[in-house]
């Protein structure tokens, strides 16, 4: 599974990682709240990524810091979370 960004067409400071055969996972491990508008950027990144792979299984990978409305926003499009501690 290919973690460079510039494979996706995506900015290089954005994180990937493989989280196993066809499935990737977007870091965001910030100290911050996720809020809705970060879910939205986080969407579109995902979005990108499957226009690239189509196969591709995508999820976040963030700390506890998420608010609800970004956790059902995440869920409607079919992005996984992975929670994780810094």
């Amino acid at each position: 599974m290919n973690t460079t960004p510039s494979h996706y067409n995506l900015p290089s400071r954005i994180k990937l990682e493989a989280l196993g055969e066809q499935h990737l996972g977007i870091v965001r491990l910030i100290k911050s709240r996720i809020i809705r508008k970060d879910a939205e950027k986080i969407i579109e990144t995902a979005r990108q990524i499957k226009n690239t792979s189509v196969d591709v299984k995508v999820s976040l990978i963030c700390t506890r810091n998420i608010c609800s409305k970004s956790i059902r926003l995440l869920e409607e499009e079919g992005i996984g979370i992975v929670f994780r501690e810094e």
